[in-house]
């Protein structure tokens, strides 16, 4: 049986890389002939992964990590027809069946057939299903057919890899965040985290045509990033209000959409940098939102949190202030990205040099036994994206 190692989740704050299982084409003790297994070209670490490594979630002891996946065909199950051995493909981190209500809607982050405990799937990730990551050297992909998108030109895949193995999750997912917050040609728009889905966003935000974009972070680097490809930022640290410095930008208080690209680990603003207020965010995004404006809530928000600051907030119960959202007519989309229904375009985009997203968030490739020192660089506030190279292919 040939090796395997993957990322393995052990307790707050630590991950190992581990000798773990060569996937099989089987889920439990059925076979999975729908699926494939690939040989890893490249998996991210997502901010997602750092809510499990910090604690913040009920992630068991050795969960290997990553949902974050391109990889290379090297098995095919028999009931896989256009999907080939030898084929580079994109794994959306939304693990989904084709064949549900919802899947047949375009809604395959709420897969109705991948997950025992409640709609929806992702590989190596907290209550989504008990699927295997992909932060290893191989993965098993089921429902290929369905779930994977091809590139159409290898050579051309391998030339592009760092832009591509963002469709995986984080290009789909800002951009999401910024379609449903209704961004367009000349929309002045609020991009709260400078992360690397707020990264995504903001660049998202400009593929889109948006008059302006600003984007608000506590960290300088952060901010840095996003200046260098035309945002306008504000710092969250001081203690002029979020709305004085949009003023400042834009000459009113206020912008068409906002797009929440934090979640429920945000903190308060100016004094309140140091203390934990998870609805700090949703709060803020209704306040600076003119009235009939849209937001996006790609930001992570779960229904169980170890170590949140009170009892509320343990079960995902925050204080937000959903009157003002109300008053104002505001739209609210939340859940996770459905990346089948953006991946291929975003794609062409990437291959028609219509935008360079690695380039966005900072794309640093890392070999997999460097895994662990950068998640601890990551949790720092690197302004990177890291990508594991398992096998050396992006290097060579």
């Amino acid at each position: 049986m040939a090796a395997n190692r993957g990322v393995a989740y052990i307790k707050p704050g630590v991950v190992e890389v581990q000798s773990i299982d060569y996937p099989k084409l089987a889920i439990g003790k059925r076979k999975c002939e729908h699926g494939v297994i690939l040989k890893i070209i490249s998996t991210n670490i997502c901010g997602s992964d750092q809510h499990m490594v910090r604690g913040r979630t009920t992630a068991p002891a050795g969960l290997v990590l990553g949902h974050e996946i391109t990889g290379k065909v090297i098995e095919a199950g028999r009931d896989v027809e256009f999907i080939k051995v030898g084929d580079i493909v994109s794994v959306p981190f939304n693990i989904a069946c084709g064949r549900c209500r919802n899947c047949k809607e375009g809604k395959t982050g709420i897969c109705l057939n991948v997950n025992p405990a409640r709609p929806g799937a992702a590989y190596g990730y907290v209550d989504m299903g008990g699927w295997v990551g992909g932060q290893a050297e191989y993965v098993m992909v089921p429902y290929a057919d369905f779930n994977l998108l091809k590139f159409p030109d290898k050579d051309q895949a391998m030339a592009k890899i760092k832009d591509l193995t963002l469709l995986s999750d984080i290009f789909p997912t800002g951009y999401h965040g910024a379609v449903t917050a209704g961004v367009g040609p000349g929309t002045i728009v609020y991009v709260a985290g400078a992360g690397p889905v707020g990264l995504a966003c903001a660049a998202s935000c400009h593929l889109l045509g948006a008059a302006c974009v600003i984007v608000g972070d506590m960290i300088p680097e952060r901010l840095k990033q996003a200046k260098s490809f035309g945002c306008e930022v504000v710092d969250l640290r001081k203690n002029a209000t979020l709305a004085e410095q949009i003023d400042q930008i834009v000459g009113e208080p206020e912008v068409d959409a906002a797009v929440d690209c934090v979640g429920f680990e945000a903190r308060g603003h100016g004094h309140d940098t140091k203390v934990e207020r998870p609805a700090t965010v949703l709060n803020a995004v209704m306040e600076v939102t003119r009235a009939g404006g849209s937001l996006g809530i790609p930001g992570l928000y779960v229904t169980g949190d170890p170590g949140a600051v009170d009892a509320n907030a343990k079960i995902g119960m925050l204080g937000i202030r959903i009157g003002l959202g109300w008053a104002k007519s505001h739209h609210f989309t939340t859940g996770q990205c459905p990346v089948m229904k953006y991946n291929r375009q975003l794609m062409q985009c990437i291959l028609h040099d219509k935008i360079k997203i690695a380039k966005a968030v900072n794309v640093k490739t890392i070999s997999l036994k460097d895994a662990p020192q950068g998640y601890k660089d990551f949790d720092k506030g690197a302004a990177k994206k890291f990508v594991i190279d398992p096998h050396g292919m992006i290097a060579a």
